[in-house]
């Protein structure tokens, strides 16, 4: 899920990003060499436009930048988590009981690191994953990432 670095610079960037009307719905860090890769989803309850993803990117780089916190280079993406949004926090996976997600663990679960099932309940920070007539309890701590799985009638 989401590591210390990570939740640190969503914290330095939440009250930045509330004076254009949005939260930041996750964050995530790719570094590779001497440059780092920051992509900020940001959501608020009428969708995203691009140019709420372009006035919170100029803005969080600036931010960034006085902080100094890459220390160097790097590259800022800001976008809308989407209709396949990755699944971040506990209360992400609380709000989306009864859909469909795509959870990939970081360690194997029954021979398996990837499942894709109904969500059918969390408790005690651990998903009950439905997969046809098979529930599976997989932690929390163990998922490398989830998103949810569009579902077109």
């Amino acid at each position: 899920m989401v590591n210390r670095t990570e939740l640190q610079i969503e914290e330095s960037l939440k009250e930045t990003v509330a004076r254009f009307g949005c939260e930041i719905w996750g964050v995530e860090l790719f570094s590779a060499g001497k440059r780092s890769k920051l992509r900020v989803y940001i959501d608020k309850p009428e969708g995203v436009t691009i140019d709420d993803c372009e006035s919170v990117s100029r803005e969080v780089g600036d931010v960034l930048d006085a902080q100094d916190t890459f220390g160097g280079g790097y590259t800022l993406e800001v976008s809308s988590p989407g209709l396949d949004r990755i699944l971040f926090k506990a209360e992400h996976f609380e709000a989306n009981i009864g859909a469909t997600v795509d959870v990939r663990l970081n360690f194997p679960f029954e021979g398996r690191k990837r499942f894709v099932g109904l969500l059918a309940n969390i408790e005690d920070a651990q998903a009950l994953l439905r997969l046809d007539d098979t529930e599976y309890v997989l932690p929390l701590k163990n998922v490398q990432r989830a998103r949810l799985v569009p579902q077109f009638d």
